[in-house]
């Protein structure tokens, strides 16, 4: 993924020096630290099962499968932490059962800023995860940037509810 984005932004800068104008620079986040191991999955590269019953259960048992976060940000809020705990616990008691951190942007800023960003938060909860005592091998990381909004609209409303990180039990 920072590969594709490193090269994104790489033909973006080409483009810009080739047309003569003016260009303005591109919306650039700060590189990623290294991830610890464990999978990054990109979309659409491993098929998962979900699972219906095991997710109900965590919601139930941990509060909510989701986390979410300010602006162009990926840092966790004291509520992140909190609900991210409670998951950690029903990850721990049930270690049969993989998790996918599923990371999601607003719809705002380019396709390539958002998946990005959405990489960044995914890894944000599943590095919390992992300081629980959940098992980095049990764990996949997935942005989806802005293509999956939860909540339609153009407003702060909207936008608050698609800037996110959910949890999503696979086998």
């Amino acid at each position: 993924m920072r590969k594709t984005f490193t090269i994104a932004v790489a033909v973006l800068a080409l483009g810009a020096a080739a047309c003569g104008k003016k260009q303005v620079a591109p919306e650039v986040l700060p590189p990623a630290t290294e991830a610890p191991p464990g999978e990054a999955v990109a979309p659409g590269d491993v098929e998962l099962t979900e699972l219906p019953a095991a997710q109900a259960d965590l919601i139930a048992k941990a509060g909510s499968d989701t986390v979410y976060f300010g602006t162009d940000e990926y840092a966790l809020d004291q509520a992140s932490q909190t609900t991210l705990a409670a998951q950690a616990q029903w990850l721990i008691a049930n270690p049969n059962v993989r998790a996918s951190i599923e990371g999601h942007a607003d719809e705002r800023g380019t396709r390539e800023y958002n998946m990005a960003l959405g990489e960044r938060r995914a890894n944000a909860a599943r590095d919390f995860l992992v300081s629980q005592g959940v098992p980095t091998s049990r764990l996949l990381v997935t942005s989806w940037g802005k293509e999956r909004p939860v909540a339609a609209g153009s407003n702060e409303e909207a936008w608050a509810q698609n800037r996110r990180a959910v949890t999503v039990l696979v086998r």
